[in-house]
């Protein structure tokens, strides 16, 4: 098999409208037999993947809160691959009244146009942080830490190198994690500007746009 693994991001790739189609579970299950491993990377909080969707178990490895987070789903089991923001900045963000405001284990998550405000905080307080958007949504993680370096750790524990990897997402913030991948691909409904990195495009849209290279590792020429 030229590509040993899929690793493939949610919203917008693998899920529309937070959802999963059943068309794509099975084209999942149907890699997965030919004893490819699948990870899952995504910006979502663990807690909030499993209650959209309870069919993560499919996956060896999901990686998530946009890589600070290794999460092993056979065994319920969280590696944290990095340290939160100190709450001093959480804290400042809430006085400045800033909403919507999501708390992850390691992340700080809002909407555009806030990231002004959350750059101006991390000045003022000095710190190592940094912003990552992701189709309005705004990501605050450590500076060293995104997809990629998420993506890292769970190739290493699956022993696994990232050219053998198949990689597919859709938004900026999957960039990172697609450029290491054997083979980076962007999904029909992907931003222009992820389009013109990828080594390949599908022609379709979302999961099926998934199930498109998932037919392609099988069958080849993938």
């Amino acid at each position: 098999m030229r590509y040993l693994a899929l690793a493939a991001d949610y919203d917008g790739t693998l899920a529309s409208h937070g959802a999963v189609a059943p068309e794509t579970l099975e084209a999942l299950r149907r890699l997965a037999a030919t004893g490819r491993k699948l990870i899952l990377v995504t910006g979502r909080r663990i807690d909030d993947l499993i209650r959209v969707f309870p069919e993560v178990g499919i996956f060896d490895r999901v990686v998530a809160e946009n890589g600070p987070l290794l999460y092993r789903p056979q065994s319920r089991e969280t590696r944290v691959l990095s340290e939160p923001p100190p709450a001093a900045f959480v804290e400042k963000l809430r006085r400045l009244g800033v909403e919507p405001l999501t708390v992850g284990q390691v992340f700080v998550a809002t909407e555009q146009p806030n990231e002004r405000v959350v750059l101006d905080v991390i000045g003022e307080l000095g710190l190592d942080l940094q912003v990552i958007l992701n189709k309005g949504a705004v990501m605050v993680l450590p500076a060293t830490v995104n997809k990629a370096t998420g993506l890292r750790a769970a190739l290493e524990e699956l022993g696994i190198s990232a050219q053998d990897v198949v990689g597919i997402g859709d938004a900026e913030n999957d960039e990172a994690f697609l450029a290491m991948c054997g083979c980076g691909v962007a999904v029909g409904n992907a931003l222009d500007s992820l389009k013109v990195r990828a080594d390949r495009v599908t022609i379709a849209e979302n999961g099926a746009g998934v199930r498109e290279m998932i037919e392609s590792m099988i069958n080849g020429p993938v």
